[in-house]
């Protein structure tokens, strides 16, 4: 069985928590996009996929200086 990344193994100077379950998220549609259009059969859930991505440093978080001033 894989070992799941820690949060605190991903996140770097303060980024945040909601950050990087968006990003996740993005990535994981991604994905399973990429997988339906190639005709392709996943064998792990595409979160996964997309966790284990951000945790080996593949893809990033960005996020805006002002991140959580305003609330929409």
């Amino acid at each position: 069985m894989l070992q799941k990344p820690a949060v605190s193994e991903i996140l770097k100077n303060n980024e945040s928590y909601y950050s990087l379950v968006v990003g996740v998220a993005k990535r994981a549609r991604e994905i399973a996009s990429e997988a339906e259009l190639n005709g392709e059969i996943l064998v792990e859930k595409p979160v996964q996929i997309a966790v284990e991505e951000f945790a080996r440093g593949e893809y990033k978080l960005v996020e805006s200086q002002d991140i959580g001033d305003h609330i929409e």
